[in-house]
């Protein structure tokens, strides 16, 4: 195991950042508190400058530089949080900055990282593409290329936000983080696990890229296959030799979570909080939500660790969440071709009480039965058992028997 970033690291990271990195406020939810059965407080890094914690790393690796490599510039790849923290923290300290984005990064995420001052080169269909092009860039120029996650102060800047946290709470019982490349759990354990050695820490990774979850089952790093998922804010395949001992070290626990998980968080959020998150960002409410976080004793932290939605996606990620927590539903439903029907499907779902939103009536077209209409419509329900209800109901009105 390498050296470890320490207390006094994250504390001068702390100083460093201080003039640009917010305080970001620690809130008690009686909502989630009563639906998780626990004491539940949000640590809202959703609200910190560039709408993400990265920042925080970006302000304390960029300060350290020294004048040389100031004057070459600095460099860094990324389809959007660490792209806005690095040109943030250059563009306060008068550095040069240039950050590589694949072509299909949204164009929010691109035009915000212009508006912090870095240019930005669109490269490449994937993040992957874009790396290599900066790579290639630090290459040619002498460039300094700032790593999202492997490179000790990133993770000490990172960590100020556990610093942070103790300095507003003393000893909360539980602290759950969200883990894509690892560096805010790895800074910010490193710093809860100094000053509060009694509060357990877990790290929530999306199911789909559980990179440092296999990681301690293999009992060593061990890269992923990732599949898509909704939380490309934490969708990392190759884990840090650094992070991996920072989180064996001073993690306690790390579980996972899926989409439907994560986008019903989401909708949570914005529904009883009035905060958007986005779906990496709230993976951690997701895992006590879901149960995967055990009770403790003492108040329970969740960090919701960004907020920078594509407002493009944030209607199909909501939509998607409702879905999830059984407040939206979608039927095909295969009717007779007579008279009547869709008036008699639309007064069964009034009955219920659910109300439709959205109808669409097909009487023709490939793999339609001869003298039978498709009628497919969306519902906004109560909760599982109102949507569960009207599955019933469909299924009996349906010649096909089902929905």
């Amino acid at each position: 195991m390498g050296d470890l970033v320490t207390i006094a690291d994250i504390r001068a990271a702390a100083r460093r950042g201080a003039s640009v990195v917010l305080t970001t406020p620690l809130l008690p939810s009686s909502t989630f508190s009563r639906m998780c059965g626990l004491d539940l407080w949000t640590k809202a890094e959703n609200l910190q400058r560039t709408g993400s914690f990265k920042i925080r790393g970006a302000m304390n690796a960029l300060s350290r530089l020294p004048g040389a490599a100031r004057r070459a510039g600095v460099v860094a790849a990324s389809a959007g949080n660490h792209a806005q923290g690095v040109a943030l923290a250059a563009s306060t300290l008068g550095i040069d900055c240039t950050v590589f984005m694949p072509r299909t990064a949204p164009l929010p995420k691109v035009s915000a990282t212009r508006a912090y001052g870095a240019t930005v080169a669109l490269v490449g269909s994937d993040l992957g593409e874009a790396v290599d092009a900066a790579r290639d860039h630090v290459a040619e120029t002498g460039a300094h290329f700032v790593h999202p996650y492997d490179d000790p102060d990133i993770v000490a800047g990172q960590g100020t936000l556990g610093l942070e946290l103790i300095d507003q709470m003393a000893e909360p019982g539980t602290v759950v983080i969200p883990i894509g490349g690892g560096g805010l759990a790895a800074g910010s354990a490193a710093a809860i696990k100094a000053l509060s050695p009694g509060t357990r820490i877990v790290g929530v990774e999306a199911e789909a890229a559980a990179t440092y979850v296999a990681s301690r089952e293999a009992g060593r790093p061990t890269a992923v296959e990732p599949r898509f998922t909704l939380a490309d804010g934490i969708a990392v395949s190759r884990p840090s030799d650094l992070v991996f001992d920072h989180l064996e070290a001073h993690v306690d626990e790390l579980v996972t979570v899926d989409d439907d998980e994560m986008t019903t968080a989401v909708a949570l959020l914005l529904e009883r909080a009035k905060f958007l998150v986005e779906p990496s960002g709230a993976a951690g409410l997701a895992a006590v939500l879901s149960g995967r976080v055990a009770l403790r004793p003492g108040p329970t932290v969740v960090v919701l660790s960004g907020g920078n939605v594509d407002l493009l996606l944030i209607d199909r990620v909501i939509r998607k969440g409702l879905e999830a927590s059984g407040r939206f539903g979608s039927f095909r439903v295969l009717v007779p071709d007579v008279p009547g029907q869709l008036a008699k499907i639309t007064a069964t779902v009034a009955e219920i009480g659910a109300n439709v939103v959205q109808v669409e009536h097909r009487r023709e077209g490939i793999g339609l039965p001869f003298g039978t209409t498709e009628i497919s419509f969306a519902v906004e329900t109560r909760d599982e058992e109102q949507l569960a209800e009207i599955v019933s109901a469909m299924e009996a009105i349906d010649v096909r028997g089902g929905r």
